[in-house]
């Protein structure tokens, strides 16, 4: 018995040896630094060689601006933009900043479907949707003149879809 008594008892000591070393707090391993990244040199600039002035003779061109635009289209019953007239819109706004001092007619007009006076309170609605464009674009408000035509100018007839959806549009006219 006494031999398994030693037995035990080396082995109780070797396992709480082996636990005890296992619980001991470890030590942190460092990571190792990361290698030095060099930094890109910044692009040197060349040496742009500077214009000569224009002669005294020579008048600048200015670019004539060009107000013969497309027209602008609404959805159905709405003074809502369609997003198709956005590029025209943003070309308008750019030939009307090279003409500060020109005035315009914003004409607003709509299809045959609804009451007369539906349709005309609904093209005024349009032509100041236009204008609200070009006051939100930079432009000064005072330079438009809003004119509502109703269903009276048509473009085309207003028989079929197609027909209807080109008269609901918002012109933009040179006032004289």
């Amino acid at each position: 018995m006494n031999i398994t008594k030693n037995l035990f008892l080396t082995a109780i000591i070797g396992l709480s040896t082996v636990t005890m070393y296992s619980c001991k707090s470890k030590k942190l391993i460092t990571k190792p630094d990361p290698a030095p990244v060099s930094k890109p040199t910044p692009p040197v600039e060349e040496k742009k060689p500077i214009a000569a002035p224009p002669a005294k003779d020579e008048v600048a061109v200015v670019e004539k601006p060009n107000f013969n635009l497309d027209n602008i289209q609404f959805e159905f019953n709405s003074f809502v933009l369609k997003t198709s007239s956005f590029a025209i819109l943003d070309k308008a706004v750019a030939e009307m900043k090279k003409a500060p001092n020109t005035k315009f007619v914003l004409h607003g007009h709509s299809s045959a479907e609804g009451t007369p006076e539906h349709n005309m309170s609904l093209s005024i609605d349009r032509a100041n949707a236009v204008k609200s464009y070009f006051v939100n674009a930079g432009l000064d408000g005072s330079i438009f003149t809003i004119l509502g035509h109703g269903e009276k100018e048509p473009l085309t007839s207003n028989a079929s879809e197609e027909g209807r959806a080109v008269n609901r549009r918002t012109e933009i006219k040179v006032q004289n």
